[in-house]
């Protein structure tokens, strides 16, 4: 064997492949109804759309990203996320000439170099949908009330609404110089990471996962205990939106998430574990950082499908497995292959799963596969059949058969049972 796939990184076939497929069926009829385009983005980008939008001090940017010099010595990033590339699209593309708001969903392949683990790859596939042009806590709502749409329409349970505000750059100086004063004073049990977070981005220090620093971070102050007035209405606003809409939430003071360009609304979707499943939030600056021409409000969410996959397997959840073969077609003898072919294509055409034989296989050994294979029916054409313009088409869960000419195998087999 000359190689095996890079570690990280896995093969999509069969089943999993199928669940796969289901999950982006889903995500993208459910766009559909809401009125989100779909915005395919390269798979890389100039490494700086990603320092200047995700943030320098962010893991991602400073740990985790894939980045190379490409043959004209450019510093080239294979994307860590789906936001940022959007939003560049957006903006070449002068989206926000068209009416507002735009609405646009992704479905991407993203790479972040970190150790892997369950639900965790360093190439992964993200859903995600962003809404640019509005200010309003609706706009969160709707990003809201999409996901608990999926995630209900999947089958899963267990999965509990987190949200919070960080506020905007207004509040923020004035929180960070609390925070900073709080971690001054615990900076003896910070890891080193966060002693170094703390002077660059006290933020960051919230976010991270050492078990020492939770347990101080449990005291740190709250912001939305320093949220300016504008701030404070645009979260009271989104709390009484969604229990308008009876839509059950927590509001979780720990969440900042990972990258520097969120402002005042932060969520996530967590499973009862408290393990995040898909997370998301505001970024009304982020689209001013990438052109200082334009200052363009936003909202977007991402989640991982291999995380959603592994969700529902330890949910016991059975998702639809993939259609049977409703027709097997075996054939016999070398003269047959052409009108039998000709059959196969005219039972496609109409909506039928079908296959044949390619192996030259004797009639056992096609019947055998036929029963391994799953298919609902069969039929043998020959030489006596093509002459008698007649076959058997047997159901193989009754196995009883039927007597039809040869343009009428259709009508015997019901696809949509």
């Amino acid at each position: 064997m000359i190689t095996q796939r890079p570690k990280g990184t896995q093969d999509w076939y069969g089943s999993n492949m199928y669940k796969r497929t289901i999950i982006e069926e889903i995500a993208r009829r459910i766009c559909k109804s809401y009125n989100i385009k779909e915005i395919i983005t390269p798979v890389f980008e100039h490494t700086i759309l990603f320092e200047r939008g995700v943030g320098e001090t962010t893991d991602v940017v400073q740990k985790e990203m894939y980045t190379f010099q490409d043959k004209g010595n450019r510093s080239i990033t294979l994307k860590p996320e789906g936001t940022a590339g959007a939003v560049r699209a957006y903006l070449e593309n002068g989206l926000y000439a068209e009416s507002q708001p735009t609405k646009l969903f992704y479905i991407t392949q993203a790479f972040r170099y970190e150790n892997p683990q369950s639900g965790r790859l360093r190439q992964h596939h993200q859903f995600g949908v962003e809404i640019f042009g509005s200010s309003s806590p609706l706009a969160e709502v709707e990003l809201i009330t999409l996901l608990m749409e999926f995630m209900k329409e999947l089958g899963l349970k267990g999965v509990k609404l987190h949200i919070n505000s960080i506020g905007c750059k207004n509040c923020r100086k004035t929180y960070n110089d609390a925070l900073l004063s709080f971690l001054h004073e615990h900076e003896d049990g910070l890891c080193g990471t966060c002693k170094e977070r703390m002077e660059k981005n006290p933020l960051r220090v919230l976010d991270c996962k050492v078990p020492g620093c939770k347990v101080i971070m449990k005291d740190a102050p709250r912001t939305i205990d320093y949220l300016d007035e504008e701030c404070r209405v645009h979260f009271e606003e989104l709390q009484s939106l969604l229990q308008d809409m009876d839509i059950p939430f927590v509001v979780d003071t720990g969440i900042v998430r990972g990258l520097d360009y969120y402002t005042k609304t932060v969520f996530e979707f967590v499973n009862s574990d408290d393990f995040t499943l898909c997370g998301g939030g505001r970024y009304d600056n982020l689209i001013n950082e990438v052109d200082e021409k334009q200052d363009i409000p936003a909202v977007g969410f991402g989640f991982g499908i291999e995380r959603i996959i592994n969700e529902l397997e330890a949910e016991q959840v059975e998702l639809p497995s993939a259609p049977p073969v409703d027709m097997y077609i075996g054939i016999l003898g070398k003269e047959s292959r052409s009108p039998a072919y000709k059959i196969v294509k005219e039972l496609r055409k109409v909506g039928m799963i079908v296959e044949t034989d390619y192996l030259d296989r004797s009639v056992k050994a096609q019947m055998k596969y036929a029963n391994k294979i799953g298919a609902r029916y069969t039929v043998i054409i020959g030489a006596d059949e093509l002459a008698a313009n007649k076959v058997n088409v047997k159901n193989m869960a009754t196995g009883e058969q039927k007597e039809v000419s040869l343009d009428k195998i259709q009508e015997v087999i019901d696809i949509n049972q």
